[in-house]
């Protein structure tokens, strides 16, 4: 069953306050900025739900409806702070991101680099924490802030903004949801897991 979500006015000065287990998705300012925030929680422990978030290629495809193909730049061959990524959208949409952090198994950030000529700037940060009193599983938080353009547009552009990029954020979580319970997706977590394991000496 696909995650129930409640809508939230955008725009509210005030942080909303965040309750129970479904998945959500909430719109407010922060600082000037419009902010889109959606949260869901998964049945896996929170190092598996961060490495679902950071599958790659076919892997990702099954989970994550934003994306028709993405690979990093610049030679990268994992992810890390610093590196660069192209994403392509399922749409033909292009954008290239910067990761700002990486700090598996507990969150990620992102900045958009290049990419629509609609945002002027965009970042975000995915966090992956234990549920408290069962850490096998995992609520995991994900929040983008962004500017629009032209900027003489900024009240229409935003509430724009905050309809797209919240439609594009709740699919992915509920996406991201179902990864996390996909047999195919979570052997390929663990078999990825299982092979950066260092040797142990027999005995």
């Amino acid at each position: 069953m696909a995650p129930n979500y409640i809508a939230v006015k955008p725009h509210s000065r005030d942080r909303p306050a965040l309750h129970g287990p479904r998945a959500r998705a909430l719109a407010w300012h922060d600082g000037g900025m419009p902010l889109v925030e959606a949260v869901v929680e998964v049945p896996v422990d929170a190092a598996t739900a961060f490495a679902v978030s950071q599958t790659t290629g076919e892997v990702r495809r099954r989970w994550d409806p934003f994306i028709r193909r993405q690979h990093f730049l610049d030679g990268a061959t994992a992810p890390g702070k610093g590196v660069r990524t192209l994403t392509v959208h399922r749409v033909g949409l292009r954008m290239v991101s910067e990761y700002v952090s990486y700090q598996p198994p507990t969150n990620v950030g992102m900045r958009m680099v290049e990419g629509s000529w609609f945002f002027a700037k965009m970042g975000g940060g995915w966090r992956f924490t234990p549920v408290d009193g069962d850490p096998t599983r995992t609520r995991a938080v994900w929040r983008y802030n962004f500017g629009c353009r032209p900027r003489w547009l900024a009240p229409l552009a935003d509430r724009i903004g905050t309809v797209v990029l919240g439609y594009e954020i709740r699919r992915r979580i509920a996406r991201f949801a179902q990864g996390c319970e996909d047999p195919v997706v979570l052997a390929a977590v663990r078999g990825a897991a299982a092979s950066t394991l260092p040797d142990v000496p027999a005995d």
